[in-house]
């Protein structure tokens, strides 16, 4: 089968530019143009829509690397391969530590881009399936709604909670749901989240002080016995998340 090919670069004139490569290497390397887009979260919407197999993607764009975006598509059900498409040599070796499977330097050059196309379908082929490995410290959490993979800049997220099997992300004006676990958050995102409570992070940047709240018991203390708690107070939102007693000290130390 043909592949099915979507480009994705900020720039109209280097998106204009593959596309005429492409017409040129189509009767020695036969594909699909299935779509283009200019901006990270048009490219999940295309591609999640399109489901294609190989992804002609450019490095640098204004709001997200394409570096970044590689790890988010790899969320996807069926996540496509990767041929990054840049002018700038000096991402070559991050652009394979997410797995990319080649790494075009612009301009392209038509025999270039065929061999590029030929070795991922040969890949492809023998079953070869590229999975981004998060070595970089991400920007944008990806989540799931109503069929969409959404963008959330971790900027703007005040506080993830977890809650039975999945975690709940909440920002100023929304809540999302994702599945990724408190610990493999905390390890990679340590520098800009806190654990408060053995089930939530806060963004270090929200928290403007603490308060007093009710006797709670403290499920983490040894002693099943009652306490004074305290609540962590966010900025922008009226809601209160407990601290936990093995926490505080951490949290004390931040609002000094």
């Amino acid at each position: 089968m043909m592949p099915r090919l979507f480009i994705v670069d900020d720039e109209a004139p280097a998106r204009v530019r593959l596309k005429t490569l492409l017409s040129d290497i189509a009767a020695t390397c036969p594909h699909q143009l299935v779509g283009e887009a200019e901006h990270p979260q048009g490219a999940l919407d295309g591609i999640a829509a399109t489901s294609p197999d190989i992804v002609l993607l450019d490095v640098q764009m204004p709001g997200m690397t394409g570096l970044e975006l590689a790890k988010h598509l790899a969320r996807l059900p069926l996540p496509p391969a990767v041929i990054f498409v840049t002018a700038y040599d000096e991402f070559a070796l991050k652009a394979f530590e997410v797995h990319a499977l080649d790494y075009l330097l612009k301009p392209v050059r038509a025999a270039r881009l065929a061999d590029a196309l030929q070795r991922v379908g040969e890949l492809r082929g023998k079953g070869g399936a590229p999975t981004p490995v998060p070595h970089s410290v991400r920007q944008h959490f990806s989540v799931q709604e109503r069929g969409r993979l959404l963008l959330v800049p971790i900027a703007e997220v005040l506080y993830l909670k977890a809650e039975q099997k999945y975690v709940t992300l909440r920002t100023r004006s929304q809540e999302y749901l994702f599945e990724e676990s408190l610990t493999s958050i905390e390890d990679e995102l340590g520098a800009t989240f806190v654990r408060v409570h053995r089930n939530a992070l806060v963004a270090r940047q929200a928290i403007v002080g603490v308060e007093r709240g009710s006797a709670s018991i403290d499920i983490e203390s040894e002693h099943d016995k009652a306490q004074e708690s305290w609540q962590v107070i966010l900025r922008g939102i009226e809601e209160r998340l407990p601290i936990s007693r093995r926490q505080w000290p951490v949290v004390k130390a931040l609002v000094k």
